[in-house]
C-alpha cells in the first residue's frame, strides 16, 4: 500500500513558500506521490454538474483558481528528489496533444523519471467552450491524443493517422526517462473511463470513493480488464477520499478492498500550516507502510 497527497493548488494560498513546504514536508513524511488538479478557468455560473459533490458545484470560492499543473509539478520537482509527481487530473482533450506530450516528457526528464500522468475527459462543458474545443466526442479525442503522445514518446520519427488527429512524421526530444513512457492513470467513475483503463492504462484514479464503495468499482474494472485480455495485476488502483478525510483505519480498509494507493487531501491554508497538516497524516503514512512490509 502506497500513500500519496492531493494538493488543491488554488490561489491565493498556493504560494511558492506553500509549495516548497509541501514538497519538502512530503519527502520528510515519506509519502509516495504528490498529485495536483487542473482547471484553466472557473465560472460564477455554469450548467455543468460537478460529479464529486452532492450539489453539483465545485468547492471553489469566488476569486480562486488553480495553478497550471505542469508548471506546478516542475516547481515541485525542483523542491524534491524522490516523491512521484502526478496530475489528478489533466484534462487532456482540452489540450494540444503534441504540447502535452512535450510537457510530460520535459517534466519526466527534469524530475529524473518521477511522473505519473493522470488523465480525464472533463466534466465542465463551459471550460471546453472557453478553450474552443468541441465538447462532443471528447472521449474519442482523448483516446486519439493518447496515441499521438505515445508515438511522440516511443517512436523516432513519430507519426499517427487518426480520424480526429494526424501527426506527420516528426522528431520529439527529449523522450521521457521512464520506458516506454510515464504510467497513464485514468480518472473517472464511468464504464467508459474503466474501459479506457483496460485498453491503455497502467492505473485507475478514483475520486471521492469510500472503502465500502471500492468493491463495486473494482468489479466493473475487472470486467473491463477481462474483456481487454488483461487483469488487475497490470493496473495500479489509486483512491482519493477527498473531503471525507483519512484515518489509519480507512487506509487498512482500502487495502483490504484491493486498493494499491491512497491519496489524501492536504488541508493547509498557509506555508506555516503545512507541517502540522502533514503531521496529522503521519499515522496514515505509517499504517500504509506497515501494510507494505
Amino acid at each position: 500500500m502506497d500513500f500519496g497527497l492531493f494538493a488543491p493548488t488554488a490561489n491565493p494560498f498556493s504560494t511558492p513558500e506553500w509549495l516548497q513546504a509541501l514538497g519538502r514536508g512530503a519527502e520528510e513524511l515519506g509519502v509516495h506521490s504528490l498529485w495536483v488538479p487542473e482547471h484553466v478557468v472557473l465560472f460564477d455560473d455554469y450548467a455543468s454538474r460537478y460529479p464529486y459533490s452532492a450539489d453539483g458545484r465545485i468547492p471553489a470560492p469566488p476569486g480562486s483558481g488553480m495553478l497550471e499543473p505542469f508548471t506546478t509539478l516542475s516547481f515541485l520537482a525542483a523542491c524534491t528528489s524522490t516523491v512521484r509527481l502526478g496530475t489528478a487530473i489533466c484534462l487532456l482533450p482540452q489540450r494540444n496533444p503534441v504540447y502535452a506530450a512535450k510537457e510530460v516528457a520535459t517534466l519526466d526528464w527534469l524530475s529524473n523519471g518521477r511522473v505519473d500522468f493522470g488523465i480525464g475527459v472533463g466534466w465542465l462543458k463551459e471550460e471546453f467552450e472557453v478553450v474552443n474545443v468541441p465538447w462532443e466526442r471528447r472521449g474519442a479525442r482523448t483516446d486519439e491524443y493518447l496515441e499521438v503522445m505515445k508515438a511522440l514518446w516511443c517512436e523516432d520519427p513519430s507519426s499517427y493517422q487518426g480520424e480526429i488527429y494526424t501527426l506527420p512524421p516528426c522528431n520529439m526530444h527529449p523522450k521521457p526517462l521512464q520506458a516506454p513512457h510515464p504510467p497513464l492513470h485514468m480518472g473517472g467513475e464511468s464504464d467508459a473511463a474503466l474501459r479506457r483503463v483496460a485498453r491503455t492504462g497502467q492505473g485507475w484514479f478514483t475520486f471521492n470513493r469510500l472503502p465500502a464503495e471500492v468493491p463495486e468499482g473494482l468489479e466493473r474494472l475487472d470486467r473491463a480488464l477481462e474483456a481487454a485480455g488483461r487483469d488487475r495485476s497490470e493496473v495500479t488502483v489509486t483512491v482519493c477520499p477527498y473531503f471525507n478525510g483519512c484515518t489509519p483505519e480507512m487506509v487498512e480498509q482500502y487495502a483490504e478492498a484491493g486498493v494499491d494507493q491512497v491519496v489524501a487531501l492536504v488541508f493547509a491554508m498557509t506555508a506555516e500550516d503545512m507541517a502540522p497538516a502533514l503531521d496529522q497524516l503521519r499515522p496514515c503514512v505509517e499504517r500504509a507502510r506497515s501494510l507494505s512490509s
